[in-house]
């Protein structure tokens, strides 16, 4: 859905990419410190009930929200880096895609692991999210474009992941985890019968 809002975001993003690709390193490089924080991200939601347990006062939610909030920048970083360079390349675009998947798998897992959300719906999450960008890019394997389809995009997955980690109150992550199993379960039916009114 905020795909839709892409072509508003272009003066944005276009300086962005100026501003970052000034530095001379490659998209990839962008790609790899969004990956970074993502891991950063995974690694502190999973030791959340770790520090509660020893008493640490550490909020480890927030930190790993703002973590997962600055990988979601650099995800924008490295598309705008590549578009402002004319670097986009088959093999970029490669590991951005496996980036992108295997952070993702990591936030829920760390989030399962660190009691955040109920381990089954942690699992449920993670598998309709894979199956929402599986459709997506199965459909593009057809000659199908499905940019824009369907309300729950990864961008928006992971944005509502942060923004429920930094409300202080319990169970905001596992509210955040049911409202993503809702829109990606939603977004696949979407892009299920789009794909199927144009095979």
């Amino acid at each position: 859905m905020l795909n839709r809002f892409r072509e508003k975001l272009i003066p944005f993003t276009r300086s962005i990419g100026n501003n970052f690709g000034s530095l001379g390193f490659s998209p990839t490089f962008w790609s790899m410190v969004g990956f970074a924080f993502a891991i950063i991200s995974s690694v502190f939601f999973g030791l959340s009930n770790f520090l509660n347990q020893q008493g640490i006062e550490f909020p480890s939610q927030i930190f790993a929200s703002i973590m997962l909030l600055i990988s979601g920048f650099f995800d924008i970083v490295d598309g705008s880096v590549a578009r402002v360079l004319k670097r986009t390349t088959t093999k970029g675009a490669f590991l951005d895609s496996n980036f992108d998947k295997i952070s993702e798998s990591l936030i829920f897992i760390g989030i399962a692991i660190g009691g955040l959300a109920n381990p089954i719906l942690a699992m449920i999450a993670l598998a309709t999210s894979i199956l929402v960008s599986y459709l997506r890019a199965r459909a593009e394997s057809l000659g199908i474009e499905l940019k824009g389809i369907g309300i729950g995009e990864r961008a928006e997955r992971l944005l509502i992941l942060s923004i429920c980690g930094l409300i202080p109150i319990s169970e905001s992550i596992q509210w955040g985890v049911v409202i993503i199993i809702l829109i990606s379960a939603f977004s696949f039916v979407q892009r299920f019968k789009y794909i199927l009114k144009r095979i």
